[in-house]
């Protein structure tokens, strides 16, 4: 199997014949955040066979670049969306599936599982609490498991269950990370009680309000190799893959 970063948390899981890709965001701009690092994903990265939405967030659901997806996806989005975000409706050519924590959804050779996660999943800034937040595990020949965006929660490792590979958000796009959100040092402890083979850092270095280039530049810079020295100390048993953006990793797997 194969993983493809494109920035932020926006990944291609390729795993028995099938594409999967994450909370697709192709803009340059989105809103007050420019994008700093990295070319916008190329066509390539918007075939798939399953999309997976975490939340409502427009940084991870972004209607124009889920517009500009080949037809045919299935698109799988937090239960309530459709509602919240009218524009999810006015999309043509994807089939889209409304899940919450515990739903499975077949979608090619793989089996697409919505666990939980600790985020605010309003579309904000006014939407209503409606929608949860989710993370999914994609078991094919692998099990991967992307986080979404979250913070640490105790039955995480339980609920989300044995993976090969985390794909692990560990910055943002701004120098404050509240409650909800892994920094470079919760991802390195949900990375010890996941256990995985393997781990990517995503949602980092890509984009950054536009203004502060020169506030506090490291948090936009270090999160990715904060996560890789942590990590090497609380799971030094994980291999950790810090992929620039377009990246791809392989990972063999055994069953």
């Amino acid at each position: 199997m194969e993983i493809t970063w494109w920035g932020h948390a926006t990944c291609t899981v390729e795993d028995a014949g099938t594409r999967v890709l994450t909370d697709p965001l192709f803009a340059r701009r989105l809103a007050h955040l420019r994008r700093r690092r990295g070319a916008v994903p190329p066509a390539q990265a918007r075939r798939a066979d399953a999309v997976l939405v975490s939340h409502l967030h427009a940084d991870h659901l972004h209607v124009p670049s889920l517009a500009a997806l080949a037809p045919g996806a299935r698109l799988l989005v937090p239960r309530g969306a459709p509602r919240a975000v009218p524009g999810l409706r006015r999309l043509r050519g994807l089939r889209i599936t409304e899940v919450v924590p515990g739903d499975e959804v077949r979608i090619g050779g793989v089996l697409v599982r919505a666990v939980s996660a600790r985020h605010d999943g309003r579309r904000l800034p006014v939407g209503p609490h409606r929608s949860p937040a989710l993370g999914y595990v994609v078991e094919g020949e692998a099990r991967t498991y992307f986080a979404g965006d979250t913070g640490l929660f105790d039955a995480m490792a339980e609920e989300v269950g044995p993976v090969d590979v985390a794909l692990l958000p560990v910055g943002g796009w701004g120098p404050y990370l509240g409650p909800g959100h892994l920094d470079a040092g919760r991802a390195a402890q949900a990375l010890a009680r996941l256990a995985p083979r393997a781990a990517v850092p995503v949602h980092y270095g890509t984009y950054w309000p536009i203004g502060m280039d020169a506030v506090r530049p490291h948090e936009f810079h270090a999160p990715g190799d904060e996560f890789v020295r942590l990590a090497a100390v609380a799971a030094p048993q994980v291999a950790v893959r810090l992929l620039g953006h377009g990246e791809r990793m392989r990972l063999e797997v055994a069953r």
